[in-house]
């Protein structure tokens, strides 16, 4: 029955939205502190624009590193600011342009210390950047219709990205993903855990500690993993939880939670993921059995919930995860 399951929670974070961040965390280590910009952690924002011929927003550099060279508009999160405040910003200090998201691309990671939120969006007014208008923020910004290696870039890191943003434009391969506006003083994910079977039998990994919900774990609790991946906490939660090594799929992000100047002036932001676990053998095996009476697998029964999860996962309908 949908009772023994976070229904609410699970509908919520299907689509897009956020729970809150309120119970404590599944598996060592608990967070140490709240996350803090220009502390333990570093947001960079992105965004790619594409005018009504086809042309691409690019800025070119300010910087004595890289004056002169073209990328896309993109620089840091200030202390007390949104995600999409902070994108707004840098669009237009380096661009002259405003703008209006539409999605995110994909989440670029290196653990806490670095976190690059790339997102789609739309010109909403403004006036492009000249060579008369240059400051430290940019010398210029153009609409390039032709092949960006033609340009000398900044970095290569952003072919993907326009590639990312060309494919969506044409067909979406996810629904339009924004940040909600939730606090959350820690770094953490939720994990969507699910396993399905050849026989298309589909069970979710729930926490048990007080009502059942979907596990939450803090990453960045020590300054060793401050640089690691978002992957690594998921990782060691599932090894710890299930018999032999679970060998998770990618993580795809269904959505995430922050708000500017969270519980005590926190940065924090709660990552919602969903990730799959591989059977171990054709045929209709169950999942692997939790070691430990703080997981359970629950048995998605009904059919609409059944069949949005395994689309999410049969089709790659998430934001993907950039380690």
């Amino acid at each position: 029955p949908m009772g023994e399951a976070p229904a609410p929670e699970l509908d919520a974070v299907l689509g897009g939205g956020g729970w809150e961040v309120a119970g404590g965390f599944e598996g060592p280590p608990p967070p140490t502190g709240p996350i803090r910009l220009g502390k333990n952690a570093c947001y960079v924002v992105l965004a790619v624009l594409f005018n009504e011929e086809d042309g691409v927003l690019l800025v070119q550099e300010a910087k004595p590193e890289c004056r002169g060279k073209w990328y896309l508009p993109a620089g840091r999160m200030e202390p007390g600011e949104s995600i999409v405040a902070a994108m707004r910003r840098e669009v237009k200090e380096e661009t002259g342009l405003e703008c209006d998201p539409l999605t995110l691309l994909a989440l670029e990671e290196r653990g806490p210390a670095w976190i690059r939120f790339a997102f789609l969006a739309r010109p909403t007014g403004g006036t492009l950047k000249t060579l008369e208008e240059a400051d430290a923020e940019s010398l210029q910004a153009a609409w390039w219709t032709g092949d960006p290696c033609a340009l000398p870039l900044r970095a290569l890191d952003i072919l993907p990205l326009l590639d990312l943003a060309a494919r969506y434009r044409r067909s979406p391969p996810h629904p339009a993903t924004l940040p909600q506006e939730l606090p959350c003083a820690p770094l953490c994910l939720r994990l969507l855990v699910a396993f399905a079977n050849d026989a298309g039998d589909l069970w979710v990994l729930l926490g048990t500690a007080g009502t059942p919900h979907l596990p939450l774990v803090a990453c960045g609790t020590s300054p060793a993993e401050l640089r690691g991946g978002l992957r690594l906490p998921v990782l060691r939660l599932l090894r710890d939880c299930l018999p032999r090594d679970p060998r998770p799929g990618p993580l795809g992000l269904l959505g995430l939670q922050h708000r500017a100047g969270g519980p005590g002036g926190a940065d924090g932001i709660c990552f919602n993921v969903l990730l799959s676990i591989p059977p171990s053998s054709p045929g209709a095996a169950p999942p692997p059995e939790p070691h430990s009476p703080a997981f359970r697998w629950w048995r998605v029964e009904e059919e609409s919930l059944r069949g949005r999860i395994l689309q999410r996962l049969r089709a790659a309908a998430t934001v993907p995860v950039r380690s």
